[in-house]
């Protein structure tokens, strides 16, 4: 439980701060200016009036930056067509002196374009008084038009001096995916006497079920409406539903529920446009204060500023098992937490809590031969651990190339077929931080206890990059839950970056479907060649293999063929006679993709008109993805019976032996009739049961021929062994 800090749901922070202060007043004049760190400005944006108009409409969509020297420290959320915004937001900013004044831009948001700038003021900081709350009115101005009247902002700031504090901090993450693709980190610091903290209090578990009466945005009467959802810096953005007014989503997630009195879930519904801007159908929010915990609530809410409604089953539970701890706190090495740790996982509780698969714990402890990324010749680098949509941080280690974290951190795990991933950034104080290297490790592919160095690979984990990261990780899960949630939706990222049209992207997708298409293709030219007798024994031979399938066809036989070749394929493997080969091509065209991307990344700025054929895009982006969609299905059903993830061979031919006992024993009418009864009545049974299709998610767990390249682990160099590392210490 933090004491010192916690996470404030409605603030978009660099440092959030919940520290007694003196009430006393102090004049600035009294006090020298300080070290870095020295001042904590509390800041609540209350409102705007009179706001400048800048779409269409007579209206603006307006937000708020504050900004410090050239560093942005907070952005306020987006108030949809109103020029007297309430924003009522609070930002808490430690700063380094007091010589740089506060700058408040206020722009207008554009989806897809250049946002508009609404005006600017300022506010000098050396003139606040200490430990004293101010109300402070601004007049927005213009530069190059000083005497157009653009509204006024009101905020409320208290300005209080502060001892210095130690930067060694640990932090937690979130990746804020702005327009321009890149991401800012959120800071949560730890109190020092806190040797193990858990970060979060509770899950918010959401279902949106569906929409009611919707507001027709379209001309033709309906709408493509999707729901964005926001609980302080977490957010999840629906599927979209076409043309319709009362959709069905049936979407369910997850969000970390930070205090403990709750907080507001802000809800937005949108109507989806190709080419120009999404319209604003309406708004909710949710007082996650007001509900009771452990209990499930069906909320019908209203959308406010539209029409229609939404709704939701809410569910509070408990705090999940995430800490961060130093590696003298070890939850696997104190006896007593071991063995109630075994003991939540073991085979004999397999039916309580079946979301709970198991745990995972990552020890960080050190990276060496980082690249330097800084002009002195040293980085400042942190580390950045990542399960779905846990994020967590070590702290910074300042200009250093081999830096020592030597931190812990625990996950529960959801799905034992997550993918770990470990992201060392260089930290810059004037601009996001620069890439280091990054590793994806699947958790079925973990040795227990085992302290391995992981090569750092490049941003799409096609070839190594300079470094490598010492870890140490165990894994903890119930078998019969992680099977039973494989047969479940996978979880979804809240936030992603979306796909931008890539000329390499596209032509690896065709390539890889046409492989998938291929087999097929070379398949019935096998069968017709057969029916040529281009090779007669191989006619003679299939001629009598199919009189005697058909004359002696039973429906298991089909099952009971796919087990025959799962077990083909696992003789093969042990007996040294694997023909899977390493996909050269996939790797090839990732490569190309990497120095395209980082082309692009350069000539990012150069290419801003593609937002004028946004359209087109869309179009391009969306046929790449059902490309990769149709290819990425083949390949894992390939993948399946090549045992590239041995756990999930084992569950298939597990389903497939059941499958075939129940075929041989139970006549087909039966079987059609229990599926057909289950479908009728599932919706009667269970009214906001997620639908869902059980082979569809075990194969989303199958990772694809791009996956396995991005998941192989490279070889580190001899050097870099532990062992030998130590044995020259000892020398």
């Amino acid at each position: 439980m933090l004491d010192s800090c916690k996470l404030k749901s409605a603030c978009n922070l660099p440092f959030i701060c919940n520290k007694k202060i003196n009430t006393a007043g102090t004049s600035n004049a009294e006090v020298p200016l300080a070290d870095p760190g020295m001042y904590q400005l509390d800041i609540t944006l209350r409102r705007g009036q009179s706001l400048a108009a800048r779409d269409r409409g007579g209206t603006s969509d307006p937000y708020v930056k504050f900004k410090i020297g050239r560093k942005e420290v907070f952005r306020s959320k987006i108030i949809h067509k109103n020029l007297n915004p309430v924003w009522e937001e609070k930002a808490c900013i430690l700063v380094d002196h007091l010589r740089e004044p506060l700058y408040i831009k206020v722009f207008d948001y554009d989806f897809g374009l250049q946002d508009d700038f609404m005006g600017s003021a300022f506010l000098d900081l050396a003139q606040l008084e200490l430990n004293r709350p101010t109300d402070v009115t601004l007049t927005l101005k213009d530069p190059h038009y000083p005497d157009h009247d653009l509204g006024i902002i009101l905020l409320s700031v208290i300005l209080t001096p502060k001892e210095g504090e130690s930067r060694d901090v640990t932090m937690l993450m979130r990746k804020s995916w702005k327009r321009s693709s890149k991401f800012q980190t959120q800071s949560l610091r730890l109190s020092d006497l806190h040797r193990k903290s858990h970060l979060w209090r509770g899950i918010v578990s959401i279902t949106l079920i569906e929409g009611r009466d919707l507001k027709a945005m379209d001309s033709n009467g309906l709408s493509d409406p999707y729901v964005k959802f926001r609980l302080g810096h977490q957010k999840y953005k629906s599927k979209i539903m076409p043309k319709t007014l009362n959709p069905q989503w049936r979407e369910q997630f997850d969000f970390h529920l930070y205090e403990e009195r709750g907080g507001i879930i802000d809800i937005t519904a949108w109507d989806k446009d190709a080419g120009k801007r999404d319209d604003f159908i309406g708004r909710c929010q949710v007082d996650l204060s007001a509900l009771s915990r452990e209990q499930t609530h069906k909320l019908e809410l209203q959308l406010e500023e539209g029409e229609g409604h939404l709704v939701l089953l809410v569910t509070l539970t408990a705090s999940a098992t995430v800490s961060i701890s130093d590696l003298s706190v070890n939850s696997l090495e104190d006896q007593k937490e071991r063995e109630e740790i075994l003991k939540r996982y073991s085979p004999l509780r397999i039916f309580h809590n079946l979301k709970d698969v198991g745990f995972l714990q990552v020890k960080v402890i050190r990276a060496e031969g980082l690249m330097a990324a800084d002009v002195t010749g040293k980085s400042d680098p942190f580390c950045v651990v990542e399960l779905n949509n846990d994020r967590l941080l070590t702290h910074t280690v300042y200009k250093n190339l081999n830096p020592e974290w030597n931190k812990v951190f625990t996950f529960n795990i959801k799905d034992i077929h997550s993918v770990l991933e470990v992201t060392v950034y260089d930290e810059d104080r004037d601009r996001s931080a620069d890439f280091l290297g990054k590793v994806a490790i699947p958790l079925l592919s973990i040795q227990n206890g085992e302290q391995k160095a992981y090569v750092l690979k490049n941003k799409q984990l096609t070839g190594p990059t300079k470094g490598v990261i010492y870890l140490e990780i165990d894994v903890i899960f119930n078998a019969v839950k992680a099977s039973l949630r494989t047969l479940i939706p996978k979880e979804q990222k809240y936030i992603e970056e979306e796909n931008r049209l890539s000329k390499q992207l596209l032509l690896r997708n065709f390539i890889r479907m046409k492989r998938c298409v291929m087999v097929l293709v070379n398949a019935a030219y096998y069968v017709n060649s057969c029916f040529d007798w281009d090779s007669p024994p191989r006619s003679l031979a299939a001629f009598v293999l199919f009189l005697f399938v058909v004359w002696n066809f039973e429906l298991y036989m089909i099952p009971l063929v796919l087990l025959l070749l799962l077990t083909w394929n696992y003789f093969l493997i042990i007996s040294g006679k694997d023909n899977r080969q390493r996909d050269t091509v996939v790797e090839d065209m990732l490569e190309d993709e990497e120095e395209e991307d980082d082309k692009d990344d350069k000539d990012s700025e150069k290419k801003g008109f593609i937002n004028k054929i946004y359209a087109i895009q869309e179009v391009c982006v969306s046929v790449q993805n059902i490309l990769d969609e149709v290819a990425s299905f083949g390949e894992r059903i390939k993948n399946t019976f090549n045992w590239t993830v041995p756990f999930l061979s084992w569950l298939a031919i597990v389903a497939l032996c059941v499958l075939t006992v129940i075929l041989y024993c139970i006549p087909l009418r039966y079987i059609v009739l229990v599926w057909g009864i289950n479908k009728f009545t599932k919706k009667l049974r269970s009214p906001y049961a997620i639908d869902n299709n059980e082979l569809l998610d075990f194969l989303s767990r199958v990772p694809s021929d791009v996956q396995v390249v991005q998941y192989q682990e490279l070889k580190p160099d001899p050097s870099h062994s532990p062992y030998k590392r130590k044995k020259n210490n000892l020398g």
